[in-house]
């Protein structure tokens, strides 16, 4: 977390602590999914939990959330399908979703041709002279805040993070309704 400003919320935080992580692992890997725990909560319920992902009480803890990261995300299943089968316990605050996508600018969606079904228009964009590969970190909380990190793979620094709460909607959404009852 040696990136994260320490005036950003615990949520953007723990999204900063996320997208380090995943840049740590490079570019092509699979979605990642996280729960968001309380990190105080945490300590005391589970402390060999805690003290397993190093947060000890003696340990200077400036994260208010911690993100622990689940099973594999099947690539054999829609993301949005997969999303749709998870149900949270009460103890996770959020979550998180990590994923590569590659995007288009603005200017390009004028040249989309019409009619295209989801594997031709994916291969459409691959092919794209303009095509820009990026690694989206969505969080929410049960609360519906949302945070969210970009970062482009040409532009793969720690100081080129986009952050923001409305920078990938849809998937905020997606989920957000892993919350719903």
């Amino acid at each position: 977390m040696s990136n994260t400003p320490m005036a950003a919320s615990p949520l953007t935080q723990a999204v900063l602590e996320i997208d380090e992580y995943a840049s740590g692992l490079g570019w092509d890997q699979p979605a990642r999914l996280f729960a968001l725990v309380d990190t105080a909560r945490l300590r005391v319920q589970e402390p060999a939990l805690a003290t397993q992902l190093g947060l000890g009480e003696d340990e200077q803890q400036t994260t208010a959330l911690t993100p622990i990261e689940q099973d594999e995300v099947p690539t054999d299943k829609a993301l949005d399908e997969f999303l749709g089968t998870i149900a949270w316990p009460d103890a996770v605050a959020g979550c998180a979703l990590t994923v590569e996508r590659l995007m288009l600018p603005p200017s390009a969606e004028a040249q989309v041709p019409q009619g295209l079904d989801e594997a031709k228009l994916a291969k459409w964009v691959a092919e794209h002279p303009d095509r820009q590969e990026v690694r989206m970190t969505v969080a929410v909380l049960r609360d519906g805040t949302r945070e969210s990190a970009l970062r482009l793979r040409e532009k793969d620094t720690p100081t080129e993070v986009l952050t923001g709460s409305d920078l990938v909607p849809g998937l905020a959404e997606a989920l957000a309704a892993t919350f719903d009852d």
